[in-house]
């Protein structure tokens, strides 16, 4: 016997939420939304008369149609987390892009805060000793070098989390993501560039960070690191590829003193 079968005699069991299958011992089936299982007869809610009509019990396939009653209703619920997760994160989406400035800019995220970033001012260098070799040689085999700096060998924003969270929002939104700076004496280097001789083609090279890219509106972008990062200079760039286009927003990070 069914092991519930002795529960349904006495108890009323419900699906209003959800329309199955009252299965019939004949192979038929009955489309119901409920039912009851009193004194040898099964009274259900028909869905295809919209009423509610009786059988005797010894006709019912009870376990098939209980079996199927449940896997409706855990799928019914499956569906209702679904959803209501879906719902949560929508709001958590919506809320957080609330939290970006309408005006045009980069933003690092502090908490429920969005705080302005400064664009630095990168600056292109070249390889004087390369210019030399140029001017001696012959035909133009030698490739030209240069890099894209930054002034200054320290970011006045200082970030204490190693997956620091950055909002962008531009007007024109091209290549973005985070890089790692090289430092040198005076300055901070945000790429490396080869110019190829004869024709000119350039050649860009950076420390790029593996870094998650959400997009929350046209032209409004989240993005942070894959990976912890490891102490250090970095910065924030949208770039052209190869076109010696870029924009700068620099930040260190720095674990928290003790």
């Amino acid at each position: 016997m069914f092991p519930r079968l002795a529960f349904l005699l006495l108890a009323t069991v419900l699906c209003a939420a959800v329309n199955f299958k009252l299965y019939l011992k004949d192979g038929s089936d009955q489309l119901v939304r409920e039912y009851q299982v009193e004194d040898g007869r099964v009274r259900y809610y028909s869905v295809d008369r919209s009423d509610w009509e009786e059988i005797p019990r010894d006709l019912v396939d009870l376990e098939k149609t209980e079996r199927e009653r449940q896997r409706l209703e855990a799928l019914r619920r499956e569906r209702a987390e679904e959803d209501r997760t879906e719902r949560k994160a929508e709001r958590e989406f919506r809320t957080e892009l609330h939290k970006v400035p309408l005006e045009d800019g980069v933003y690092s995220v502090s908490g429920d805060e969005a705080l302005p970033m400064k664009q630095a001012e990168p600056k292109t260098k070249g390889n004087k000793r390369r210019s030399i070799l140029k001017a001696i040689t012959p035909i133009p085999v030698v490739a030209g070098k240069a890099t894209v700096e930054i002034d200054g060998t320290r970011a006045e924003l200082v970030v204490a989390d190693p997956r620091p969270a950055f909002y962008i929002r531009l007007e024109k939104t091209e290549r973005f993501g985070i890089v790692r700076l090289r430092l040198k004496k005076e300055s901070r280097v945000v790429e490396d560039v080869t110019i190829v001789p004869v024709t000119k083609e350039t050649i860009e090279e950076q420390k790029e960070v593996e870094v998650f890219r959400q997009q929350l509106a046209p032209g409004v972008y989240k993005v942070w690191p894959v990976e912890p990062i490891e102490e250090g200079e970095y910065a924030v760039v949208q770039f052209t590829q190869d076109k010696m286009n870029i924009q700068v927003w620099d930040f260190a990070y720095r674990k928290r003193q003790p």
